[in-house]
């Protein structure tokens, strides 16, 4: 039997009852971090257009659009959700780097609105999709930022989403693997990219062409049955050193569990957070941000996040200088940050050019060994040191706590909805794997509405 026959027999068994309660408490919270952060992140303007260009489609009003107040046919809304989800860069990070919860839960709730599934048949699928993309990027050996040639959830996450909507259409192996097939001929996202508006479809796309490729396959469409054993397949394409055999890995107790996931408290690129937690315990200590003379940084050797003039406050996302002035500056990272009136300030611009930063090979690119130098020298002579070794919550470290984690979603939350609202739906996402279709339906009614209190069928 082939790896990838062996792999999908084994994911295909998996069922709810395999699950634990473990995994389903821990992927719970993803479910609230998810709806959050795509609900504040729809409002951006990528996502209008995108909204726009679906509608224009034409399509049947299938799923909902978080936060925007319409439903598109299914793998539309997923594709829209996934972009508005991964927008901000602040949904969980992932060990390996990856974006697992944008380019799958997606494709989860718009396929689980379609079928009227419950939530622990959609909470399993999230799980089992979650759970191949960790192990396709733990197998790839592209662990640190300088080796990955592609983005990552470009490519795992097509895969993942195919899983996942494979749980709900109850998929058996057989067609299982031509739907990993055709999901991998989907897969491949550039790292230029980065920085503007069409990484968000990195994720976008991974959702909606992932779901795709399950309804695909549900209705006979064909593919390659064994993606990750033949020759130019999924393997050659994109991870050469690939050892296709650690797939075998999939299953209990899961990777949302060990090694689980890093909420993120800062909408920015996952490497900037150490220049960021560091930067705030040195602002703590310094009286007044124009006392600073000289900012010296050394960070790993991340080329890509080395932006020591970003073009727009999009691109800050993505510039460790940028979010290291930020924090000196404000004391605080958020939303706003990355405005282009913030980047265009005369004090950022001034804190800019203060910033030297020192790309060290000797430390490593991987974000769970990596650390990072901060030296701000005053006008006064004297030198505040701050070193980071990972933001709050990286694995090891004891997690971000639920107080703060509410604290992240009620602001995302607040003004799209009513306080009442904002209850609700932490209350329906804290009981996921036990709502009825139904309340299913209650909580996407919530998600996908912007413009203050809908009824719930239970009220």
């Amino acid at each position: 039997m082939s790896v990838t026959a062996e792999l999908c027999v084994k994911m295909a068994a998996t069922g709810s009852g395999d699950i634990g309660a473990e995994a389903f408490s821990a992927a719970r919270r993803l479910v609230l971090d998810g709806l959050a952060v795509a609900m504040i992140g729809a409002q951006e303007p990528a996502l209008g257009i995108l909204v726009e260009h679906y509608r224009n489609q034409g399509s049947e009003a299938q799923a909902t659009v978080l936060g925007r107040g319409l439903r598109l046919a299914s793998v539309p809304a997923a594709t829209i959700n996934g972009a508005a989800m991964h927008v901000l860069d602040f949904e969980p990070m992932w060990s390996p780097a990856n974006h697992a919860l944008s380019t799958t839960l997606p494709a989860v709730l718009a396929l689980a609105e379609v079928l009227g599934a419950s939530g622990a048949d959609a909470l399993t699928a999230l799980i089992k999709g979650i759970e191949i993309q960790g192990w396709l990027r733990q197998a790839s050996g592209q662990w640190e930022a300088e080796t990955m040639v592609f983005h990552p959830p470009g490519v795992v996450g097509p895969i993942g989403a195919a899983v996942a909507a494979g749980h709900l259409l109850g998929l058996g192996p057989e067609p299982l693997r031509h739907a990993v097939g055709i999901a991998a001929s989907r897969s491949g996202a550039l790292l230029a990219n980065v920085g503007t508006m069409t990484k968000s479809l990195h994720c976008g796309n991974a959702a909606g062409a992932g779901l795709e490729a399950a309804l695909l396959a549900a209705r006979g469409f064909t593919a390659n049955p064994d993606i990750f054993d033949v020759p130019k397949g999924m393997v050659d394409a994109f991870a050469p050193e690939l050892v296709a055999e650690e797939l075998l890995g999939f299953g209990p107790p899961f990777r949302v569990v060990e090694p689980g996931y890093a909420i993120k408290l800062f909408p920015c690129q996952y490497g900037t957070h150490f220049g960021i937690t560091a930067a705030l315990a040195a602002r703590r200590r310094v009286a007044d941000p124009e006392l600073i003379r000289a900012v010296r940084f050394v960070a790993p050797v991340m080329a890509y996040v080395d932006r020591p003039q970003p073009s727009t406050g999009l691109a800050g996302k993505f510039s460790l200088q940028y979010t290291v002035a930020a924090a000196l500056l404000d004391g605080a990272v958020g939303r706003f940050t990355f405005s282009d009136e913030r980047l265009g300030r005369a004090d950022m611009q001034r804190m800019l050019a203060k910033i030297e930063l020192t790309m060290s090979p000797e430390i490593p690119g991987r974000f769970e060994a990596m650390h990072v130098i901060l030296d701000v020298d005053l006008v006064d002579g004297t030198t505040v040191h701050e070193r980071c070794s990972g933001p709050p919550g990286i694995w090891g470290a004891p997690p971000v706590s639920e107080t703060e984690h509410l604290a992240k979603v009620e602001d995302c939350l607040a003004g799209l909805l009513a306080p009442p609202d904002i209850a609700a739906l932490i209350d329906l996402t804290n009981r996921f794997d036990r709502l009825s279709a139904q309340e299913l339906g209650d909580l996407m009614a919530l998600a996908g509405t912007a413009h203050g209190t809908v009824a719930l069928s239970g009220a």
